[in-house]
């Protein structure tokens, strides 16, 4: 987006990667969401920035995050995701919603008891890396493309490990992140998913959910993953069309 001239600012969510905060590697709705706003702030604060054209684009689950901040920063002007997970949906639900009120409760005990263990312990227990090292054919699916990512050359980083506190998990079941998304409007919503994307159902369901001006757009050939670093689908003319437009 840069070199197509607009002023991209890109940061690693508050407790992970190159951002600080102790402990490391907690997820959490509220201060992912308020990052975006932080972001904000220090844009909006910048004397070669105009305020009235700060946009977001979040990818996977910080597409969920972005949209939050948007619900109630009005200071973004448009937003678009890519490969969009609603982390609080899925964790408080389960995948494709298919929890029963007894596995939610039977994870929330599992929880409490977690929170004993690490208050005792010097560093908080991480849950499983969500891509997993060592994959093959047998592996699930959806861990198995994660991994061609994360746990490759393709997109592995030490500061990327893809595992979070197990007690993290808590807050994003009592805390949905997409509830107030008609309040987006007037302001536009573009939703970039791939035809092939395991994860599209979020996106298709905050498309309907949304008020408008929306847009659900569909790259033909492309898994979830492929719109992380594949410059070959990720749709930039798109990207560049809908915030040039938009900003004027």
């Amino acid at each position: 987006m840069a070199e197509r001239g607009f002023i991209a600012l890109t940061f690693d969510p508050s407790y992970n990667g190159y951002s600080g905060g102790e402990p490391r590697h907690i997820s959490s709705p509220d201060l992912f969401v308020e990052d975006f706003s932080a972001a904000v702030d220090y844009l909006g604060t910048r004397s070669f920035i105009d305020r009235n054209k700060i946009g977001v684009i979040g990818i996977c689950g910080s597409g969920g995050f972005g949209i939050s901040a948007v619900q109630v920063d009005r200071r973004i002007k448009a937003v678009a995701t890519i490969s969009m997970y609603d982390i609080s949906r899925v964790a408080s639900n389960g995948w494709k919603d298919s929890f029963t009120e007894e596995n939610r409760n039977n994870i929330l005990d599992s929880i409490a008891e977690q929170r004993y263990e690490d208050f005792e312990a010097a560093q908080p227990t991480l849950a499983q890396r969500g891509a997993p090292i060592g994959f093959d054919e047998n592996t699930d699916p959806i861990g198995r493309e994660f991994g061609e990512f994360y746990s490759t050359p393709r997109g592995y980083h030490p500061n990327s490990i893809t595992q979070f506190t197990v007690t993290s998990s808590m807050s994003f079941m009592n805390l949905p992140l997409l509830t107030h998304i008609k309040s987006i409007s007037p302001r536009p919503l573009l939703l970039i998913i791939g035809e092939h994307a395991h994860s599209r159902y979020f996106s298709e369901d905050a498309f309907e959910l949304a008020a408008e001006p929306k847009e659900l757009y569909v790259v033909p050939n492309a898994g979830h993953v492929d719109l992380y670093d594949k410059t070959d689908l990720i749709p930039f003319d798109k990207l560049e069309a809908f915030f040039t437009e938009n900003f004027r």
